[in-house]
């Protein structure tokens, strides 16, 4: 009798909290409909799915209907549904309170809408580490799945991976399905009967053998080119009919396998992700000898032998690769703290709910995939952030002092607030404010991406466009090289000045000078005052004044005569280049989108309407300046190409220096200006 091996397909389907709602619908259409419609119709064909509970929450609202056929499937026993954090965050990065929460809120909201409570759970971008086994097993989690690539790290044989292994930590068990890189890498891009063919292969290499699969759902028809592959031509329905065919494969749940096969020992993993994720959390310089590193392997055949024994880096790396990262993750666990210390019974749900918001993965990293780039999921994080912090503080006084290292870099922070606005300057010499918040708005201002080098910069100026895939199948995007827009060389600098509100060069005929070396003079509750010795002599002092809405910086040059301070300020703007953004002019005159670059000699001010925000910055000045406004740009990678994405507003106010005070104050409103 020939053997047979259980087929354990999984599919994880996510989109990140603040994402654009016609992104969301244009997926439903193109992916998670097509897909359910599907497999309906195949009932012997047995599953699980992971929708996170963001997206659940938003297609169960819109799509009540489709959504319908995966209630069926789950009652019939078709499909077993796995859990994870509410909101998708990585479990490894927030406080153990909070995995908790997140996982047992999600776990309740399945059990309560589609009466099974999960067994299982998917690992965020299956990052790995051992201190999650605790949550996960106390709230009620048997087993998760993860890279077969983890346990070649731990020194495992690829031979062994077809079936379950344990681990515990702190004496708590938990089970981990290795997922199969050969079924990842093929499904859906290989032809349907080459992975059937496949696994009926894998099914005469052991006893009780399983393949594993899970991963992103979005494969199947938002990826490049998917959607007319997977049912257009219907890649999937004749995978669906070659596996129910084949007297080999037999289609299971996780549990129903987990329930009747024993493991296959203990194991214990190392700290790790999915095998691209280690470069991409690598700085640019190792990253690029990573590529290498691996790409020399390819070529002499070795890879595949010592993959395990190239490592990259770990996911937590983004916090020390990208300030604007570490700097959220920071302020996020400061107010789960607040939370965790609030009197019984002060903790209600929509604190929770602001806070797993301030969680979510997708804004906290980047690679091919991730969304630290993108300031609308940045913008989500922060909206949670200063929605949340805004509640604590009617409830509790603050824990954090005003004066403190935030984000724990070395450098501190000093924080001036009111009802209105909240204004966190960094003493890194610049003096500029790193967060500006509205609490009315729910919005920081000061939200934008520093330029910094990527290592795939190289790509871009290689231009290499050719399509690296063979054979009849459709091209992975791991390998693909593409351009959604034109960049120039420009585009791929390095910003050397640090990113903020309110940061000067002192322009004069013997050059330019950033003004890097203030020094903290005197501070209150709502102001702060600099004073900088310039190498080149001359004094500049700067005052920061929070006031009811107002934000304000005054500026007095001694011993200076001549030359002109240019004051940047990158001011995050939600409309960033889209319709629903413009400037105003003193005079109500509407002189441009906020993408479009803006040039005005000897004017007093400039309003910064925004659609989007549902505000406006008005801009105003004691004496007439040179304002020069362009977009800020920043180029990253996705599964679409290359692409260049506004950041902020970039806006350089010039004032020639004089012996009086100059002041320059930006006054947040609600509401659009009339004009």
């Amino acid at each position: 009798m020939s053997k047979t091996i259980s087929l354990l397909f999984g599919v994880h389907a996510h989109q990140p909290v603040g994402n654009f709602p016609e992104v969301i619908d244009d997926a439903h259409f193109r992916c998670y409909r097509p897909f359910l419609q599907v497999l309906h119709r195949f009932p012997d064909f047995r599953f699980a799915v992971h929708f996170s509970g963001w997206l659940l929450d938003y297609l169960e609202a819109k799509f009540p209907e489709d959504m319908v056929l995966l209630r069926e499937m789950v009652a019939r026993g078709q499909v077993e549904m796995f859990g994870a954090g509410d909101t998708e965050p990585v479990l490894a990065v927030i406080p153990e309170q909070d995995r908790f929460g997140q996982l047992t809120r999600f776990s309740d909201k399945l059990e309560t809408r589609y009466g099974q409570r999960p067994q299982g759970a998917w690992l965020t971008e299956r990052v790995w580490e051992a201190t999650v086994v605790p949550s996960l097993a106390d709230a009620g989690i048997r087993y998760v799945t993860v890279d077969d690539y983890h346990f070649l790290c731990a020194g495992k044989e690829m031979a062994e991976l077809n079936g379950y292994y344990t681990t515990e930590e702190g004496g708590k068990p938990l089970d981990l399905f290795p997922i199969s890189e050969g079924l990842r890498y093929r499904i859906p891009f290989a032809p349907a009967h080459e992975v059937v063919s496949y696994m009926e292969w894998l099914a005469d290499q052991g006893e009780n053998a399983a393949a594993v699969y899970f991963d992103d759902i979005e494969k199947f028809g938002i990826w490049p080119e998917t959607y007319e592959w997977v049912y257009e031509k219907k890649w999937l329905e004749n995978f669906i009919v070659g596996v129910l065919a084949s007297q080999k494969i037999k289609p299971r749940t996780y549990q129903d396998y987990h329930d009747t096969v024993k493991t296959r020992g203990i194991v214990y993993l190392p700290t790790t992700s999915y095998i691209e994720m280690n470069e991409w959390t690598l700085p640019a310089t190792a990253a690029a000898r990573y590529a290498d590193l691996v790409a020399r392997e390819k070529v002499s055949g070795r890879y595949e032998e010592h993959k395990a024994n190239i490592r990259g880096g770990i996911w937590k790396n983004f916090f020390t690769r990208y300030p604007e990262s570490n700097w959220m993750h920071k302020r996020m666990q400061s107010l789960s703290l607040r939370v965790a210390q609030l009197p019984d019974g002060k903790c209600s749900a929509d604190l929770l709910d602001d806070l797993y918001e301030a969680q979510a993965n997708d804004a906290y990293w980047h690679g091919l995939f991730g969304g630290l780039y993108l300031p609308h999921l940045r913008r989500a994080v922060y909206n949670a952030i200063v929605r949340l912090e805004a509640k604590l503080d009617q409830l509790t006084p603050r824990i954090v002092p005003a004066l403190s290292d935030y984000d724990r870099d070395g450098t501190d922070e000093y924080a001036i607030y009111n009802n209105a606005l909240q204004a966190i300057v960094k003493l890194d010499g610049h003096a500029g404010i790193c967060e500006l918040d509205d609490y009315r708005l729910n919005h920081n201002f000061g939200d934008t991406l520093r330029r910094q080098t990527e290592h795939y910069f190289a790509k871009i100026q290689r231009s290499q466009e050719a399509s690296e895939h063979a054979g009849d199948g459709i091209a992975n995007p791991h390998d693909r090289v593409a351009f959604k827009h034109e960049i120039s060389h420009a585009d791929l600098l390095t910003d050397l000045t640090p990113q903020g509100v309110f940061t000067e060069t002192l322009q004069t005929a013997q050059g330019c000078q950033a003004i890097n070396n203030y020094g903290l003079l005197a501070s209150d509750e709502d102001s702060l005052q600099f004073q900088a010795n310039l190498a080149s002599g001359g004094i500049i002092s700067k005052t920061l004044q929070l006031s009811e809405n107002c934000i304000e910086a005054r500026y007095t040059c001694a011993e200076l005569t001549t030359g002109e301070v240019a004051v940047r300020l990158l001011l995050a703007m939600p409309s960033c280049d889209g319709y629903a953004g413009r400037f105003v002019a003193t005079d109500n005159t509407i002189l441009g989108g906020l993408g479009q670059p803006l040039l005005l000699n000897d004017v007093n001010g400039l309003t910064l309407d925004d659609g989007v925000l549902g505000g406006h910055i008005i801009l105003a000045t004691s004496h007439p300046v040179t304002i020069n406004a362009q977009p800020y740009f920043t180029v990253s990678q996705s599964e679409a190409g290359f692409e260049k994405i506004m950041q902020a507003v970039e806006i350089t106010v010039t004032f020639a220096v004089r012996a009086e005070v100059f002041s320059l104050s930006l006054e947040v409103n609600k509401g659009q200006c009339e004009v």
